[in-house]
């Protein structure tokens, strides 16, 4: 038996160090044929002598665990996220407030890599958990499946306690694979590879992990003093030392002329790069600075994320169709020829509406170029005008290229809408967004799976997801469903019941009214009920909620379809409540109103709404002689003015934080 448990040993540490030079250095020191024969004989003693397994064992990179959920994991440093500047004053603006609090230090800079941010635990050299940065407290417990990721190492090289930091990511190689593979399977294709890296580390099978081709950086090591670390490259090169991945990518820059030098670099050189980067992450390196320089309440104030400006490149126009969304809005769409962009190919581009693409003066036929808003979204940007030939005018539809309805346009508006409420378009995608993620989050219903049931009848309007679990046996019979799939939908359903009250509220697809919106709404009217007997008028007094939004939720909720979908929700169990957590005892602020005017340099608007809600307050958008107090940052301007005419009590920032013993 020791020579049994002698051998996987000297196996396992073959194929970890194989592993290694592969996955990590990218330059393998063995060939695939021996590598699999190592494996196929590690596997064989492990299924012959279970018992001998190690935890560590290389063999976990293939995966096999079929979880039921993710449970929660609280971070036990939050994980922040960094701000964003978008061009070289914004840089330089960043760059002499950096100035301001300290002197001598230098710049780190790394590529930031468009994935998915992921913290890992070691315990004496041994993975132990791996989470999702979620809401960057709490975050999903994916440990099964980061552990078949093969340039995660489950061991380090040194048996150290520590916690880090990194981007779970999709290289291009691996998202062209799976995108072919679920072309075939005739599924929807991912969109980009970080929507792929996304889905894909929360699936609940790790051994379809295991088949994707993941990969992982490492960036940030937690505590670094404990290691006698004194800078952030310092960091990095530690945490190469111990086996994990690193983008080797990194620079130092003396002074800001030097990093906007290095940022031109990266721009040019991530054109030839095998995964996607959106840009430069710039952090003072030096660790003894960073509680100097301070944080706020969302981002630290030693370090910034310069944003590329989008890849442009030129295809030709050969069409353009329309979509129809859930609010009835018809969006012209861009045929293209298929063109590579930022890391995928992209065929089809969004053309926003009438005006936008005659105010470019965009003909059918015409070259044009087009980029990816954000990185994610493709759009037409303009023609190149001398490259025309043989061109069309373009012309708007009238007709709902659904239902054939007329369209319509209101005055001041940009966009034509489809008015009919029995637009199967409209129907469909209402219930695509009713389900999506950011909603209700029901698993498996798909933009296909939704069009498929559609189509035979069994969903016709949002309420109808909820009858499903009556045609179990019918649904289990049509067309790439059956008895798995559809036990999950059904599932993912039942739980979707249970989601807060703001998912719900974001997920009817109410004009105007998005994630951050809902939320806000259900914080002032904590049940459906409450918020379909709102006014305009009183939605108005809640902080960032105009005219249009008011408007907008005031005329859904006055309808008869609202009505009938708020009563079958809850006669089918739906939670249409939001249950309010007691955050603050102390409400020093009950019955006081304000108002927030200029920019706050520690929190965002909604931060500092939320802190004086959390203590009784109410706030309001405009001032008034009911308004308690005004709280003014730099730049505040009429509503300013205005508070000290009325001899309105003004607080800075500190004298908030004071009252509220921040």
């Amino acid at each position: 038996m020791d020579q049994i448990k002698k051998k996987m040993a000297e196996l396992e540490a073959i194929i970890t160090e194989a592993n290694y030079q592969y996955y990590t250095l990218d330059n393998p020191k063995i060939s695939d044929y021996a590598y699999d024969a190592y494996l196929k004989e590690l596997i064989e003693l492990e299924n012959n002598y279970p018992e001998l397994k190690s935890k560590t064992s290389p063999t976990m990179k293939i995966g096999g665990v079929v979880l039921d959920k993710f449970n929660k994991i609280t971070h036990k440093v939050p994980m922040m996220s960094l701000s964003n500047v978008f061009n070289y004053d914004e840089l330089r603006a960043f760059d002499a407030r950096v100035r301001k609090e300290v002197k001598d230090f230098t710049y780190d800079l790394e590529l930031k890599i468009d994935g998915l941010a992921i913290n890992l635990i070691y315990e004496e050299g041994r993975l132990v958990t791996a989470a999702t940065r979620g809401d960057g407290v709490v975050g999903e417990d994916v440990t099964e499946n980061v552990k078949t990721i093969q340039s995660i190492p489950l061991k380090l090289k040194k048996p150290y306690t520590l916690e880090v930091r990194g981007e779970v990511y999709m290289p291009y190689k691996s998202f062209d694979k799976l995108n072919k593979e679920k072309e075939e399977a005739n599924e929807e294709l991912f969109r980009n590879p970080r929507n792929a890296a996304a889905g894909t580390i929360r699936q609940l099978d790790s051994k379809i992990v295991s088949k994707r081709g993941l990969d992982m950086f490492s960036y940030t090591l937690l505590n670094p003093e404990n290691y006698n670390l004194k800078t952030q490259t310092d960091s990095l090169a530690f945490l190469s030392e111990l086996g994990l991945k690193v983008n080797q990518e990194y620079q130092t820059a003396a002074s800001i002329d030097e990093v906007i030098e290095i940022i031109e670099m990266f721009d040019e050189k991530r054109k030839k790069l095998t995964y996607d980067t959106d840009g430069v992450v710039i952090k003072v390196n030096e660790f003894n600075l960073y509680e100097e320089i301070g944080y706020t309440a969302k981002f630290p104030k030693w370090a910034t994320a310069y944003k590329f400006k989008p890849e442009e490149v030129e295809t030709k126009l050969n069409s353009i169709t329309y979509q129809v969304g859930r609010t009835g809005v018809i969006t012209p769409v861009a045929e293209l020829e298929s063109v590579l962009i930022s890391g995928s190919m992209v065929a089809r581009a969004t053309l926003h509406n009438e005006d936008y693409i005659k105010d470019l003066d965009i003909e059918i036929g015409d070259i044009v170029v087009v980029r990816k808003a954000g990185e994610i979204i493709p759009e037409v940007v303009k023609p190149v005008v001398e490259k025309r030939v043989n061109t069309t005018k373009f012309e708007m539809i009238h007709d709902c290229p659904s239902c054939h309805s007329k369209l319509i346009r209101e005055e001041n508006e940009a966009d034509w809408y489809c008015v009919n409420p029995t637009c199967p378009a409209q129907i469909v995608n209402k219930m695509v967004h009713f389900a999506s993620r950011g909603a209700m989050n029901i698993d498996t219903l798909g933009e296909k799976v939704v069009h498929t049931l559609y189509e035979a009848g069994y969903l016709k309007d949002i309420i109808d997801i909820y009858k499903l679990k009556d045609y179990e046996t019918e649904l289990i019979d049509l067309d790439r469903m059956g008895p798995k799939k559809v036990a999950n939908l059904l599932e993912a359903i039942e739980q979707s019941k249970d989601m807060p009250l703001d998912k719900l509220v974001f997920g009817l697809g109410i004009r105007h009214v998005g994630a951050k919106v809902a939320r806000i709404l259900v914080d002032n009217y904590p049940s459906l009920e409450l918020l379909k007997e709102a006014k305009a008028d009183d939605l108005k007094n809640i902080f960032e909620i105009g005219d249009a939004i008011a408007g907008s939720v005031e005329a859904y909720f006055n309808t008869d379809y609202a009505t009938h979908l708020i009563e079958s929700l809850k006669s089918f169990g739906v939670k249409t409540t939001f249950e309010v957590e007691e955050k603050n005892l102390n409400h020093q602020f009950s019955g006081k109103t304000f108002v927030l005017t200029g920019k706050l340099e520690n929190y965002t608007r909604e931060e500092a709404a939320q802190l004086i809600e959390s203590f009784g307050g109410k706030i309001t958008s405009s001032v008034s002689k009911k308004t308690d107090y005004v709280i003014a940052g730099s730049d505040a301007g009429s509503k300013l003015v205005k508070a000290r005419s009325l001899n309105i009590t003004i607080l800075d920032e500190k004298q908030l934080k004071e009252m509220t013993h921040e």
